[in-house]
C-alpha cells in the first residue's frame, strides 16, 4: 500500500487535534497518582485488635510501618487549584475506594462510625470519590482545591482503622 502525498497531509491533518489536545489537558491542571494498596487476604485479620490507625492524624509518619492497608498518593503536595486524582486499586482481591476529605489540623479525629466500622463521610466534609475499584482497576477524580491539608482514605468497613488513609497538602 502506498500513500500518496494528498492522503499523507490528511491523515497528518485529522492526528493534529488529538496530539494538541494533550498539551492543553496537561496546562489546565496538576495530576495526582494513588494507589490503593493492602497486604493481601490477612489484611484484616488483626481489625478489632491493633489501636486504630486513623482516629488522630498526629502518627501519619509511624502508621505506614503498622498498617495492612493503605493509601500512597505522588506527590504528597500540590499547588492549588484543579487536581486530577489518578486512582489506582493495586490490591490483588479487594475492592478499595478514594475518598478525599478536607482537615483543619493534624490532631482533627475524624467522625467514626464504630458499629459500621466507618468515617462519616458527611460530617467529615467529603468532597468527592472514586468509589469501589475492583483489584487492578482504575479511575479518576478532578477538584478544585484550595491551600490547606486534607486526607485521601478508603471508606469500606474496617480499611480507615487498619490504616488506609494518607495525608495531603494543597500549597497557595
Amino acid at each position: 500500500m502506498t500513500l500518496t502525498r494528498r492522503s499523507a497531509l490528511l491523515l497528518a491533518a485529522a492526528a493534529l487535534p488529538a496530539l494538541s489536545l494533550t498539551p492543553a489537558l496537561a496546562a489546565s491542571g496538576e495530576v495526582v497518582h494513588v494507589s490503593l494498596w493492602d497486604k493481601g487476604d490477612n489484611a484484616m485479620d488483626k481489625l478489632g485488635e491493633e489501636p486504630p490507625m486513623g482516629f488522630n492524624m498526629i502518627g501519619a509518619a509511624k502508621h505506614d510501618k503498622l498498617a495492612t492497608m493503605g493509601v500512597t498518593a505522588t506527590p504528597d503536595a500540590i499547588k492549588a487549584g484543579k487536581i486530577t486524582f489518578e486512582v489506582t486499586n493495586n490490591s490483588k482481591d479487594t475492592v478499595h475506594e478514594m475518598i478525599v476529605a478536607p482537615i483543619k489540623s493534624k490532631d482533627e479525629v475524624l467522625p467514626y462510625n464504630k458499629e459500621e466500622m466507618r468515617v462519616e463521610e458527611e460530617k467529615a466534609g467529603h468532597l468527592g470519590e472514586v468509589s469501589e475499584l475492583d483489584p487492578g482497576a482504575s479511575g479518576a477524580l478532578t477538584l478544585t482545591l484550595k491551600p490547606g491539608e486534607y486526607i485521601l482514605y478508603c471508606n469500606i468497613p474496617g480499611h480507615y482503622v487498619m490504616g488506609m488513609w494518607t495525608l495531603f497538602t494543597v500549597k497557595g
